[in-house]
């Protein structure tokens, strides 16, 4: 028999495909704007100057200061940039840093946003907002926070070193992980990241012998949004919670926290919901989610332990302070003691059940 469900849509509009961002004039002026502020991080503000260039007279400026984790401090200056701009929209070109940014600056201002993302870390989709303010980050949901347009560009991937493919990658795989188990999962979201996972375990491997073969990228771009549609549309768990308290509390980077907690918070509600992360199983072999994920990583090179990042075993108690002190929906029971084996295992790059 059916579950029951809820499936309320999907209301982003998705342009994907090659030279695709050549359209970014075109969805601007479909949503009824004649200024927009391109935003980047400043390792790509030479990207972000040249697609200003494209649109020409719609660009009211370039903003590239977005960074890691959304601090409040640099959108405040983001927002006042935006307003003396007379902008009344943004498009976000990058990854998820750049991304947060254009999201803080709509949730302040009601502008829109048009999303173009270089890598496959996968924020675009959702109504999620990260920001970090005095040492903690913080994470709310809200339609406002959606943005109007996303605009996949297979051609803005050839180019991604192999490093950030893979951990760009499992930090994708994450979202679709906690969207097997989430309560509001529905059969859309379970149909797409079912075959994101099969995308992603076939395209990976070929972009590490090849980073420039196009079929490989596209499959993983496309993996990448059917994992980004999931985080945009189920709840999240542990594993983005513990995600969180690293990046916000421990400023470590974030699509490398990903996909290092990735294996062992998979194997932390495995032992409560197997049958629900079997998908992940039968994908990634080695008799388990967990096992399987850890498998995988090891086989591309993405990294496997806190320690690895920079995280001290004394930090370990601190983490998993934080992680337990407010309540959250998981699907199994969250205390001290299971938290900090958790960690432990992962601050070891141990493979899980081993």
């Amino acid at each position: 028999m059916m579950e029951s469900f809820v499936f309320p849509g999907l209301t982003t509009r998705v342009v994907f495909g090659s030279g695709t961002m050549a359209r970014a004039e075109e969805e601007i002026r479909r949503l009824g704007h004649d200024r927009v502020l391109v935003l980047s991080t400043p390792h790509q503000k030479a990207d972000a100057e040249k697609l200003a260039g494209t649109i020409g007279a719609l660009a009211a400026g370039v903003f590239a200061g977005a960074t890691m984790h959304t601090p409040v401090e640099i959108t405040d200056t983001a927002v006042e940039a935006f307003r003396a701009s007379g902008a009344t929209a943004v498009i976000s070109l990058g990854g998820g840093s750049t991304t947060g940014l254009g999201k803080a600056i709509a949730l302040r201002t009601g502008a829109d946003q048009v999303v173009i993302p270089t890598t496959y870390a996968g924020s675009e989709m959702t109504d999620i907002l990260g920001e970090t303010s005095a040492g903690e980050k913080t994470t709310r949901r809200s339609p406002d926070i959606r943005p109007e347009t996303v605009i996949y560009d297979v051609d803005l991937t050839l180019s991604l070193p192999v490093a950030l493919t893979v951990t760009s990658a499992m930090n994708a795989i994450a979202h679709a992980m906690e969207a097997f188990y989430a309560p509001d999962r529905n059969p859309v979201i379970v149909l797409m990241i079912k075959d994101a996972m099969v995308a992603f375990r076939d395209g990976i491997p070929r972009l590490i012998e090849d980073p420039h073969d196009r079929a490989a990228r596209s499959k993983a771009l496309y993996a990448a949004w059917c994992c980004s549609t999931a985080l945009g549309y189920v709840q999240m768990a542990l594993h983005h919670k513990l995600a969180h308290v690293f990046g916000g509390s421990f400023d470590t980077p974030h699509a490398e926290t990903h996909a290092i907690l990735l294996p062992y918070t998979a194997a932390f509600n495995e032992a409560a919901v197997p049958e629900l992360l079997t998908p992940i199983a039968e994908a990634f072999g080695g008799g388990s989610a967990g096992g399987g994920l850890w498998d995988f990583a090891k086989s591309v090179g993405s990294p496997l332990s806190l320690k690895a990042i920079g995280i001290s075993e004394d930090d370990l108690d601190r983490a998993t302070a934080i992680a337990v002190r407010n309540a959250y929906a998981n699907p199994r029971p969250i205390n001290p003691g299971s938290i900090r084996e958790l960690l432990q295992t992962a601050w070891e790059g141990r493979r899980p059940g081993d």
